[in-house]
């Protein structure tokens, strides 16, 4: 039965398989499924088996070309090769802020993405081919590491998986407004694997970012709704995000509602007391509409 003859619509569903992967344990998401339902929301008539089976044929047609027993350099080589040279991916560097950028089902089908959406494929497609890849939620550029016989390399998907070495991600780093002169312990640290539910946080955090900056307050909202799922106990800024965009749609109730949720998880923050005068206009607001 379709979900319109249960009479559950596209968004209803995308929002309810947003809620089923955010329960679950992070070990069991998939990144790739997680991604395509945020893309759902914003189209309704996406199927996202398609663009799974899409992943699962890319890494079929890879696999056919190598050896059983290739060695994981040469296996990155020639997802690079296939990737970036074949089929074209690239990174959006023209229009960085287009949020089909941040839609994996864009990105598949343009071919073009940012550093978020291309590490998630460059990690599904090796995944499928038996490399043991992780996504690196490095400051300013997401990454991507895999482990050697000898060591860990670093890539950079949006850089057509480029390997980078320390001086270059000390460099990363200053570009970042960051200390590009932190200590290898230091480094490693922030190189560490993203657990799944983060990258895909990012991801929502990205979007967020995007529609904030063309004053699209309802799918701002929207993306922070989905970021207080992941974690609801602990979303933190998140709640003063989403009361900030409640305001802007005037919706004042709500507004007060997260605002005090926020000051509730973060009571020490350094924008409680200006938090506490916001909330103090919004209940004097909400008096005058009862």
């Amino acid at each position: 039965m379709s979900d319109a003859a249960r009479g559950f619509s596209p968004e209803a569903r995308a929002a309810a398989e947003w809620r089923r992967i955010a329960r679950m344990r992070d070990e069991d998401v998939s990144l790739a499924e997680g991604a395509l339902w945020i893309a759902a929301e914003e189209y309704p008539g996406l199927v996202v088996d398609d663009y799974l089976r899409q992943l699962h044929d890319m890494a079929a047609t890879l696999r056919g070309r190598l050896r059983a027993d290739v060695a994981t350099a040469e296996k990155l080589l020639a997802l690079n090769h296939y990737l970036f040279n074949e089929l074209g991916f690239a990174g959006n560097a023209d229009d960085y802020y287009d949020p089909r950028n941040s839609f994996l089902n864009e990105v598949l089908e343009r071919r073009l993405g940012i550093p978020l959406t291309l590490g998630l494929i460059y990690i599904e497609v090796g995944r499928r081919i038996g490399l043991g890849l992780h996504g690196v939620s490095f400051p300013g550029h997401f990454l991507v590491k895999c482990a050697l016989r000898d060591g860990v390399v670093i890539l950079d998907p949006y850089s057509r998986g480029l390997s980078l070495g320390v001086e270059e991600l000390q460099q990363r780093l200053r570009d970042a407004g960051g200390d590009g002169n932190i200590d290898e312990a230091v480094l490693a640290q922030l190189l560490g694997a993203a657990p799944n539910k983060e990258v895909l946080a990012r991801m929502l955090r990205n979007l967020k970012t995007v529609y904030a900056r063309q004053e699209d307050w309802l799918r701002a909202l929207s993306s922070s709704e989905r970021l207080i799922a992941l974690h609801p106990d602990d979303a933190g800024e998140e709640y003063r995000d989403r009361g900030g965009f409640y305001l802007r749609l005037e919706c004042f109730r709500a507004a007060l509602g997260d605002f005090g949720t926020y000051l509730r998880q973060c009571p020490g923050a350094a924008d409680a007391a200006a938090v506490r005068a916001q909330m103090a206009d919004l209940a004097a607001v909400v008096a005058r509409l009862n």
